[in-house]
C-alpha cells in the first residue's frame, strides 16, 4: 500500500517547508512509497486527509506540528465514522512536537521514518471536544488567552515565544466563572484556567496534565484559581516540572481523572484543542474520551 503524506509547510514557523527535501529523503531512505500534498491553510489538512483515506491511502503520514497532526487525526476519524481507522505516521516538523515527545516517537526524521516503515501500531486514547477530536491537549481559559497571544508574537521562535507569552497572559490575569461537571464530582465558582490532556505536555515546555495517560482510557483535567498575578507567578515555574513538585499539588489546583466532562462559563472564553483556536468567545463545552480509537505508528 502507498502512503499520503499530508505535509503542512506553514509549521515551525515555515520550518516544514525547508524541511520537505529532509523529510522526503528519510522516507525514500525508509523504503516507502508515498505521494506528498501540501496543505494551504487551516482545515484543510482534514479535507486532504479524508481525501486520502477515500482514495485508498494506508498509511497517513502527518509532517508538521501538533496542529497538523490534530488535523489529520480529525480526518482519519471523520472519514472512518464508524468503521476502522487507517493509521497516522508522524513525521515532527513543528515548534514543540509535543504529542511526538509524550509518546516517545524520535524528532530525527530518519528515524521516524523507520518507526513507520516499521508498521508497528498501538490504539490510542483519543479525546473529543464539542465535536472536535484531540489527541493531546486542549483547554479553556488562561491556556488558549496565552495561546491566542503567542500567535500575535512574530520576532521570537521556539519555546521562548511560548514562555514569553506565558508571561504576559499572568500579568493580564484573567478571570472567568464556571460551572465544572465530571463523574462523581462539580464545581461552581471563579476559574484560572481548566485544561484537558490525553498526554502531560504541552507547549513544549509545560505539564499541564502530568499524570495524564493516552492508553488508559481516561481523560484528565485540571482546574484552578489563583486571585492574584503574584500567585501565579510563583506557581508558574511549577507547570514546567513533570513530577514531584508539579502545579498540581498546590492545594488550590485539582487534577482530576474521568471519562468525560461538561463546562458552562458564565464569561465567555477562548478554547483550543492540540493548539488551535477553535473558538475566542465560547460559554458551553463537553469533553469526552473514546478509549483505543486511533491506530498510530510507534517504536
Amino acid at each position: 500500500m502507498k502512503a499520503k503524506v499530508i505535509l503542512n509547510p506553514y509549521a515551525g514557523r515555515w520550518l516544514a517547508l525547508q524541511r520537505q527535501q529532509e523529510a522526503e529523503n528519510a522516507l525514500r531512505a525508509a523504503g516507502i512509497e508515498y505521494d506528498l500534498v501540501a496543505t494551504n491553510g487551516p482545515g484543510h489538512g482534514i479535507e486532504l486527509t479524508k481525501a486520502a483515506v477515500r482514495e485508498g491511502y494506508n498509511p497517513i503520514i502527518s509532517a508538521g506540528g501538533d496542529g497538523s497532526i490534530s488535523e489529520v487525526i480529525n480526518g482519519i476519524i471523520q472519514a472512518a465514522g464508524d468503521g476502522t481507522p487507517v493509521p497516522i505516521g508522524v513525521l515532527p516538523l513543528g515548534t514543540a512536537n509535543d504529542l511526538v515527545d509524550n509518546l516517545g516517537l524520535p524528532r530525527e526524521l530518519n528515524a521516524a521514518a523507520n518507526v513507520i516503515a516499521a508498521g508497528k501500531i498501538r490504539w490510542m486514547d483519543l479525546c473529543q471536544v464539542n465535536g472536535r477530536f484531540f489527541g493531546n491537549n486542549a483547554a479553556i481559559g488562561l491556556e488558549p488567552y496565552i495561546t491566542l497571544i503567542q500567535q500575535k508574537i512574530t520576532r521570537l521562535q521556539g519555546t521562548f515565544r511560548y514562555l514569553v507569552a506565558a508571561l504576559k497572559g499572568i500579568l493580564a490575569n484573567p478571570k472567568w466563572s464556571m460551572h465544572l461537571e465530571w463523574e462523581g464530582g462539580e464545581y461552581h465558582g471563579p476559574v484560572t484556567l481548566v485544561t484537558v490532556g490525553n498526554s502531560p505536555r504541552t507547549g513544549g515546555l509545560f505539564y499541564m496534565t502530568p499524570h495524564a495517560n493516552p492508553f488508559d482510557g481516561k481523560l484528565t483535567f485540571v482546574y484552578g484559581y489563583m486571585a492574584t498575578r503574584p500567585q501565579i507567578l510563583r506557581l508558574f515555574p511549577r507547570t514546567m516540572k513533570p513530577g514531584s513538585g508539579s502545579y498540581v499539588e498546590h492545594p488550590s489546583i485539582h487534577e482530576i481523572t474521568s471519562s468525560w466532562l461538561k463546562v458552562r462559563s458564565d464569561n465567555p472564553t477562548p478554547a483550543h484543542a492540540d493548539g488551535e483556536i477553535f473558538s475566542e468567545a465560547i460559554t458551553e463545552l463537553e469533553y469526552h474520551v473514546i478509549p483505543g480509537r486511533m491506530p498510530i505508528l510507534l517504536p
